[in-house]
């Protein structure tokens, strides 16, 4: 679904990709409108993936980039013994709490790149194995937050459509209050 992305006011590349990834965070925002969390949690296709796995996967992994960024660790570190608790809501998890923990870690990444002296300025990759050793720019990590954040937003449409017919173009509309006939 094309969400038009209004232009960036001349050379505001921060803004510019600032407001393509928050295009993409909507995408999955809205996938989840007037969901319970019972249905966000549904697994209707062949993968494992959910709506509300989906939403838990795309904000724990923005704040683990975030957190790299700033050269600290993550607020939640995944390793193989809880892998499959990032992609579906534990304990009193909701759809709402970790839409609003979200939000927060939203907030968090547009400060900390609008407070960044250039979209040039590096930070190193973890010491991973499927990482090779160097440092990305801060403007590899919004360009890599979008690619993220995309590739779930599709994801995003395909789950609802199968849930419940709903496509992304109908849910613009219920998000914007209309009626999609």
């Amino acid at each position: 679904m094309v969400v038009h992305v209004n232009a960036e006011a001349h050379g505001d590349e921060r803004g510019a990709l600032l407001a393509f990834l928050d295009a993409e965070r909507g995408g999955i925002r809205r996938a989840l409108l007037g969901l319970t969390d019972e249905q966000a949690a549904t697994k209707p296709s062949a993968s494992e993936l959910s709506l509300s796995g989906l939403l838990k996967h795309v904000s724990e992994a923005e704040q683990s980039w975030l957190s790299r960024a700033k050269g600290v660790e993550p607020e939640t570190r995944r390793d193989e013994s809880n892998w499959d608790e990032s992609f579906r809501l534990v304990g009193d998890e909701t759809v709402e709490s970790r839409l609003a923990y979200w939000e927060k870690v939203a907030r968090q990444t547009e400060e900390v790149i609008r407070s960044v002296p250039s979209l040039d300025d590096t930070f190193a990759l973890p010491d991973e194995p499927w990482f090779p050793k160097e440092d990305v720019s801060m403007r590899w990590l919004l360009l890599r937050l979008i690619t993220e954040m995309s590739r779930h937003s599709g994801h995003a449409d395909i789950i609802r459509e199968t849930l419940d017919g709903k496509t992304a173009f109908e849910l613009v509309a219920l998000e914007r209050g209309e009626s999609w006939d």
